[in-house]
């Protein structure tokens, strides 16, 4: 600021933000240009293991991710929500890791892509996550708990060696997070197994889960 006042004598000085910048509230300036760490994380999906394991098709999941993620999101107006719920997983990672919840409205924001390829038999996935804010020093992250997780990570506290090395460990495992999320959400949909999975294992008593069992 006594730079600016010193180049601008006259300049009124109303707040050291002004919005714009936009901090904790999603706007097209963050989702274009991009905000904290830029991650994209991708894999390939066998067709095989998409049939036994995530128990739907490849043709299935990428029909339903331009249905739902892309024009469900176009329709809505969505600024950053072409996913099925990054803000789960983002939140949960923030909340183990020391970071700053309210962050989630912006570093949730997320684009999911699913894409047929090899001739169809097997399904490229990405998420490309444009403004994802963590940091590895100060705040929550020396609290025990949160520590000890960034200690697993291989993310805790300043890397001498390579400043800003640890945010960017971070960001990667939280955007590498998002993409195991995206993809099992999104069969679970594809396969309509969603609702039998959350009464067979939501958070139950004994009895409720054996009466879920039976289908009662």
């Amino acid at each position: 600021m006594g730079v600016l006042s010193d180049r601008f004598p006259k300049m009124e000085t109303l707040s050291l933000s002004g919005n714009t910048c936009t901090d904790k509230k999603p706007s097209a300036v963050n989702w274009i240009e991009g905000r904290g760490k830029s991650v994209l994380c991708e894999v390939t999906l066998d067709g095989g293991v998409i049939d036994k394991v995530l128990k739907c098709s490849v043709e299935s999941l990428a029909e339903l991710n331009t249905a739902k993620n892309l024009v469900g999101s176009a329709v809505a107006g969505s600024i950053g929500g072409q996913n099925a719920h990054a803000a789960n997983i983002v939140a949960a990672c923030f909340l183990a890791t020391g970071q700053d919840p309210a962050q989630v409205v912006t570093s949730s924001n997320c684009i999911t892509l699913m894409e047929p390829i090899n001739g169809g038999q097997d399904l490229h996935v990405s998420v490309t996550m444009p403004t994802l804010e963590v940091g590895t020093v100060g705040g929550g992250t020396a609290l025990g708990a949160q520590a000890a997780m960034l200690d697993l990570l291989g993310a805790r506290g300043p890397n001498r060696e390579e400043p800003g090395a640890n945010a960017r460990q971070l960001a990667e495992c939280i955007a590498g997070t998002v993409l195991a999320g995206e993809i099992s959400l999104m069969s679970a949909l594809a396969s309509n197994h969603l609702v039998s999975a959350h009464l067979k294992l939501n958070r139950r008593g004994k009895g409720d889960q054996n009466a879920a069992s039976r289908g009662e």
